[in-house]
């Protein structure tokens, strides 16, 4: 029994000393040791101030959810019980505070398709889809061209 467990330790050691020379050489893909500190793009603010004082940023495809063109840095998180977009941009509300209304796809029942009193559960997350805007630079180089209307 003894030697049984010798050899397994004996192996285990060979087998562990042979990864860690195997592996040694082996650099992180951002090329520093992992604890190196983090070279993110610094935290911008975005773009426009209170809600309502801004105008619609042009959509640039077709089916391109609105842009929110108002920072969000103060609003509250949004969860399935309160949801602070809806104090402007529900139904009842939007004409009052002057805001675009919540789309009729949002009073849609995703699996049947059919139209809800309230808006659907599945579309309470605005920011899933909305996004606000920053202004920063492009992290990559693209050639994208939005449509262009004549």
């Amino acid at each position: 029994m003894k030697r049984s467990v010798t050899i397994a330790a004996a192996l285990t050691a060979a087998l562990l000393l042979g990864c860690a020379q195997q592996f040694a050489g082996i650099k992180s893909m951002r090329g520093d040791d992992v604890a190196a500190v983090d070279h993110a793009a610094p935290v911008r603010d975005y773009q426009g101030a209170k809600p309502g004082l801004q105008q619609k940023i042009a959509r640039t495809f077709e089916g391109q959810p609105p842009l929110i063109p108002h920072a969000v840095t103060n609003f509250d998180e949004i969860t399935l019980e309160e949801n602070q977009c809806m104090t402007c941009h529900s139904r009842e509300k939007a004409k009052e505070k002057n805001a675009p209304v919540v789309g009729d796809s949002h009073f849609l029942d995703p699996a049947s398709g059919k139209v809800l009193a309230k808006m659907s559960m599945a579309r309470h997350n605005c920011v899933q889809c909305h996004v606000p805007q920053v202004d920063a630079p492009p992290l990559v180089g693209n050639q994208f061209v939005g449509n262009q209307k004549p």
